[in-house]
């Protein structure tokens, strides 16, 4: 990873009192402050925060109070939250940093200010540890404030937003795990607050700092289509917004782009070049439309447009009926347009794009008025009964909740018509334990308008769900299987536990007698090493697999073996000193393994993590997506690593190839690849459907520039379409 240039930053005094004065006054006009009360105690905090940060200076040697201010403005000017908020993101890190306390502030500025900061405090406290459980714990925490008071976890988005935004003045150590933090709590969190802006530009800013020449590419070839995109737009959009001129609407209409992270997403998913995505725009319509006319208004809008553009019917989205589980609602088309090219068109109302944009915040402006019982609500008495969930098992928790932010919602009745929300592929069994988790541990069935179904039916939009329960059926393992949604798991989890715990002294006594048997010391850190061998999460999970023997003396015999070779197990031995055991010394230096999940090669950017003592390091590349997943949780253990050239190790590397299918072309492929460059072929599976045909290469390769050389000369291949390596 190269080092950036060194941010030079020259102090000037003067410059620097205008220039926080100005970033000041530009916090007020994003406000625009109703209340002179509200106006005077932001100014108060603006002095404190100024006293207080009077001395600091950012890493990039600019006066600490920027920051601050820069958060109140993020927080007023495009989150939309109020006077309150505002005092909380000037003073947010004053109670941390500085001499001022929580009383100074509950003094000041009241109740819900000290409490609202004392969140934010406890929030930045959290990343400072070291473990991966107390990371997890950590997790679980953070989204506990989101039942506490929501502001605390906005305003903490404000704040990781601008240390995104200014990121550059950070190592490039520091950077990518920040970065990783951010796509891997942060961004959900806002997409699930309905902050869509906000979670794209920080999805872009990782793209910048995980993959910086993805990033750059998609930014340059954005700026140099734009003025043909600006000339198909304009185009596009003149009969639309002429026939509704006609009609009467008072409206808005604009193309707004993907952001750089989707289209690098859809470029992954669809294995095409940026050049084949049609949907790098869509067309917004907003219109100025009274709440109690908005959804009408918005369906003839869409009639409006179809008199001029086919719609496909497919691709018809209806999230005003019901809305999405972050508060989000419109109404989405794909039109065929005059040069043959589909078009995404979004119609909402002004009210409707302001949640949109601003999320939780705009919805709480209408939710009295409109006397709304929110999806987004409910999501978030959902998070609270999750969090609050008695299962210990906080890195479990983290697999369960890490997919859940981004997942599409179904919408299905219970028989008495009452409309319930889950996230898509929801199953029978998620829908019991959604109503009580009384019902889940008993459910045995359904009936889906009126027909018989398993627990593990999969449930589609729409359908009526009626439970069949029964009091002798209780939770198994294999449930787990069987459902997505947190709640279902946990819940199954519970139950199965408490089941286990029965068999716990039992099992204990078995694996014990199987240690004294071969002479090792049944000790707590034997006995961890031994749970990590063999996979196990925990000690519930290790007795109950030793009572129900599906673990035994061999396995034990086996641990021992590879224990003494690696030389860090503590054997019961004569010569004990005072009654200690003697440890083993350690042997030979920390091995390293190549990471299967992305197969980095030597040339490819890589970090190294050391996930559990006495394991080999794992090499990842740095933008390997699980590998940012884990630099979120074992980030103290990300060990900075280089390839060293002078290895002549072949590398394993995967390359997929497109194309038409032709007679011949598996002896040019094989020929280019053995003969041409004196590749060593692991694997070579191809599949010929329609005149098509695809095939999958496993190769060994030295680094990059040799895999670069590969790709390069089967793209010269006639009839090859497409060659791209596999992450």
């Amino acid at each position: 990873m190269e080092k950036l240039p060194e941010v030079i930053y020259q102090s000037d005094p003067e410059r620097e009192k205008q220039e926080i004065l100005k970033r000041y006054r530009n916090l007020l006009r994003v406000w625009k402050p109703r209340h002179p009360e509200d106006k005077k105690n932001v100014r108060k905090a603006f002095k404190m925060a100024l006293e207080a940060h009077k001395d600091m200076r950012r890493k990039s040697g600019e006066p600490y109070i920027y920051h601050p201010i820069s958060v109140a403005t993020i927080a007023a000017g495009e989150i939309g939250l109020g006077a309150t908020s505002i005092i909380c993101a000037l003073l947010h890190d004053v109670v941390e940093d500085t001499e001022y306390t929580i009383e100074d502030i509950r003094g000041l500025f009241g109740e819900k200010v000290a409490e609202i900061i004392e969140g934010l405090t406890k929030i930045k406290g959290l990343f400072d540890q070291h473990t991966a459980t107390i990371h997890a714990e950590n997790f679980k925490k953070i989204l506990l404030t989101l039942s506490d008071d929501v502001r605390v976890i906005l305003i903490k988005l404000a704040d990781r937003l601008h240390n995104m935004r200014t990121l550059d003045a950070l190592t490039p150590e520091k950077q990518l795990k920040v970065a990783s933090e951010t796509i891997y709590l942060y961004a959900p969190l806002a997409h699930r607050l309905g902050l869509h802006a906000i979670k794209s530009e920080l999805e872009d800013l990782c793209l910048k700092y995980t993959e910086p020449e993805v990033f750059e590419t998609i930014s340059r070839k954005l700026k140099e289509t734009a003025r043909g995109r600006t000339r198909f737009v304009n185009k596009f959009i003149y009969p639309i917004k002429k026939a509704l001129t006609e009609k009467g609407f008072n409206f808005t209409i604009h193309a707004r782009e993907k952001s750089i992270a989707a289209i690098w997403q859809k470029m992954k998913k669809k294995e095409v070049p940026f050049e084949e995505i049609y949907d790098i725009f869509a067309i917004r319509i907003v219109i100025d439309s009274p709440i109690q006319t908005e959804k009408s208004d918005c369906w003839k809008a869409y009639a409006t447009i179809t008199d001029h553009y086919r719609p496909n019917m497919d691709r018809l989205r209806d999230w005003i009926s019901i809305p999405k589980a972050n508060g989000y609602e419109a109404l989405h088309t794909t039109v065929m347009s005059h040069t043959g090219q589909w078009v995404e068109i979004q119609i909402r109302s002004r009210r409707m794009d302001e949640i949109a944009e601003k999320g939780y915040a705009a919805h709480w402006k209408y939710k009295e008025s409109m006397n709304l019982n929110s999806q987004l609500d409910n999501w978030l008495d959902r998070i609270k009964e999750m969090i609050e969930s008695p299962d210990a098992d906080a890195l479990s928790f983290i697999d369960d909740v890490k997919g859940y932010f981004f997942l599409d919602e179904i919408s299905v009745f219970t028989p008495q018509g009452e409309l319930r929300t889950l996230p898509a592929n929801s199953t029978v069994l998620d829908f019991a334990y959604a109503i009580h988790s009384e019902l889940g541990n008993t459910c045995i069935g359904a009936k889906i308008d009126k027909k018989l179904a398993p627990i593990n039916q999969v449930l589609k939009n729409g359908q009526q769900i009626e439970l069949i329960t029964s009091k002798k059926q209780f939770p198994k393992e294999e449930w787990l299987g069987y459902a997505v949604t947190t709640r279902a798991r946990t819940n199954i989890k519970l139950a199965v536990r408490i089941e286990k715990k029965k068999f716990f002294k039992q099992g204990k006594d078995k694996l014990e007698n199987w240690f004294l048997q071969l002479g090792i010391e049944f000790t707590h850190e034997n006995i961890k090493k031994f749970l990590t061998a063999n996979n196990y999460s925990g000690l519930i999970d290790l007795y109950y697999a030793s009572a129900q023997d599906k673990i035994g003396i061999k396995d034990v015999k086996i641990f021992a073996a590879s224990s003494f070779r690696n030389g860090w197990l503590n054997y019961v031995t004569k010569n004990k000193d005072k009654g200690k055991p003697k440890a083993l010394e350690p042997l030979g230096k920390l091995d390293y393994e190549v990471a299967t999940c992305c197969n980095p090669i030597p040339g490819d950017e890589v970090i190294g993590l050391a996930a559990a003592d006495h394991l080999p390091i794992q090499i990842h590349r740095t933008k390997c997506q699980k590998a940012q997943e884990l630099i979120s949780i074992f980030g103290n253990r990300m060990i900075k690593v280089n390839w060293i050239s002078k290895e002549s190790i072949s590398f394993l590397s995967e390359i997929k190839v497109t194309g038409i299918d032709k007679q011949g072309l598996i002896n040019e492929i094989t020929r280019i690849i053995s003969n041409d460059l004196s590749l060593n072929i692991k694997s070579f599976h191809i599949e010929a459907l329609n005149g098509l045909t695809e095939g999958l290469i496993t190769l060994y390769v030295q680094d990059t520039s040799v895999l670069n050389d590969a790709l390069e000369n089967l793209k010269k291949v006639e009839g090859i379409i497409n060659v791209t390596r596999i992450d």
